[in-house]
């Protein structure tokens, strides 16, 4: 006995099974008609179109073509059919006892799926490994391929790359890192404490809380549209915001 593993799926064991019946009552003698009797209907419906996407129906479909003296038909499960029941309890026994079966090819579904893990992994892996996007990583350590809806205004002021004396001195862009208003140019200052964001102003955090502050606003829409609000007008009046 042959057992498919675990990987596949029910029909495939389904198709599996009347491909092997098909191809053992192919080769009795012409004289004899076969009769097999199938509990599954998917198999049977995939089986009898010549355009099925399963290679295992379409192969079905061609030995049921040339042997004609074959046929196919449904019966109900567990119904008291001493044919069919046996058949059950010959599938119950492989599972346990026999050898694994090697001509059947692996799920699309379950490739894409373990195709999907491994990607993720190891995107995982290097996210959390890379020497760039840190600030971003502190708000978002695990990877997803759910959109984030971020905006270029978001990025920005999470990243912290963009137009704040703190960020432009160190990337030697500029020669000092004050804001005109007299405080260190950060993106922290201008969402709490620069007098010329004051309409957009949110609490500032302790120091040891804000990453926290950080990962709350990132969260929070109301929280970056106010952030949204600041990039753009410090992007609409840079003179404003030059270094004294």
């Amino acid at each position: 006995m042959e057992t498919i593993l675990n990987n596949n799926t029910v029909f495939q064991a389904e198709l599996t099974a009347l491909h092997e019946a098909v191809i053992y009552a192919s080769h009795l003698p012409n004289h004899n008609t076969s009769n097999i009797h199938v509990d599954n209907r998917a198999s049977i419906m995939a089986s009898s179109n010549s355009k099925s996407t399963n290679a295992t129906a379409r192969k079905i479909f061609k030995i049921l073509l040339s042997n004609p003296r074959i046929k196919v038909s449904w019966v109900k499960a567990h119904a008291g059919n001493i044919g069919n029941e046996r058949a059950d309890q010959l599938a119950k026994d492989a599972t346990q006892h026999g050898q694994p079966y090697s001509h059947t090819k692996l799920p699309k579904l379950y490739i894409k799926g373990l195709l999907r893990k491994r990607m993720l992994e190891e995107w995982q892996t290097s996210w959390k490994n890379g020497d760039t996007g840190r600030k971003i990583y502190n708000i978002m350590p695990s990877v997803s391929l759910r959109p984030t809806n971020w905006i270029r205004e978001d990025v920005i002021f999470f990243s912290q790359h963009g137009p704040f004396p703190a960020y432009l001195k160190r990337f030697h862009l500029s020669d000092s890192d004050y804001c005109s208003c007299g405080g260190i140019g950060t993106a922290l200052h201008y969402a709490t404490e620069c007098v010329y964001t004051v309409s957009w102003h949110m609490r500032k955090p302790a120091p040891n809380f804000e990453q926290e502050w950080l990962k709350r606003v990132a969260n929070n829409l109301f929280s970056r549209q106010k952030i949204r609000g600041i990039i753009k007008f410090m992007s609409e009046n840079r003179d404003l915001f030059r270094p004294p």
